[in-house]
């Protein structure tokens, strides 16, 4: 039986306050999303093809968080 593996997510959501919090939390995000590229899929394992899913909406949802902290500063900047 393979373990099953739980995201943890912080209990409360909070904004970062800076610029500084904004860019720690984007490059955080970034290598994220590269060592979710680095994954190799291992089709001969059982529950390969969910784990891909999983890791490309997760990897999705990582951009889409980028975007929205990157507008945050931008405006902050403008």
């Amino acid at each position: 039986s393979v373990p099953s593996l739980t995201l943890m997510t912080p209990k409360k959501q909070t904004e970062p306050q800076t610029n500084a919090d904004r860019a720690r939390q984007i490059r955080h995000l970034r290598e994220l999303i590269a060592a979710l590229d680095r994954r190799v899929p291992h089709v001969e394992r059982s529950g390969e093809a969910a784990s891909a899913r999983d890791a490309a909406a997760l990897r999705d949802k990582a951009l889409k968080r980028i975007a929205v902290l990157e507008g945050k500063s931008a405006e902050l900047r403008g």
